[in-house]
């Protein structure tokens, strides 16, 4: 981002079908067009520079990350409520 953190203007083109479909999920979600694509945007293109992060391990370090990943979590109430959910696709 800038240095001066100064709101710039971003314009693009889009259909109307794209249009309604991006302000019906704005309003959902209480925010402005102008707020839900520019977060959208973020969460993408963070997405896409961590993506393509590189980073290396020797033999030790990729061991022990591969441990943490095998790793089961541990019990939590937060976990557990979590599993036993409904899910929406399932109905009663």
């Amino acid at each position: 981002m800038s240095q001066a953190q100064e709101p710039i203007t971003i314009s693009i083109r889009a259909k109307a079908g794209q249009r309604d479909l991006i302000d019906q999920a704005a309003d959902r979600l209480g925010r402005s067009r102008s707020e839900f694509m520019l977060e959208a945007a973020c969460r993408q293109a963070e997405d896409v520079l961590l993506d393509q992060t590189y980073f290396s391990l020797d033999a030790n370090g990729f061991a022990a990350f591969q441990a943490m990943l095998d790793a089961p979590p541990a019990p939590t109430d937060r976990l557990r409520r979590t599993l036993k959910a409904s899910v929406p696709w399932e109905s009663n």
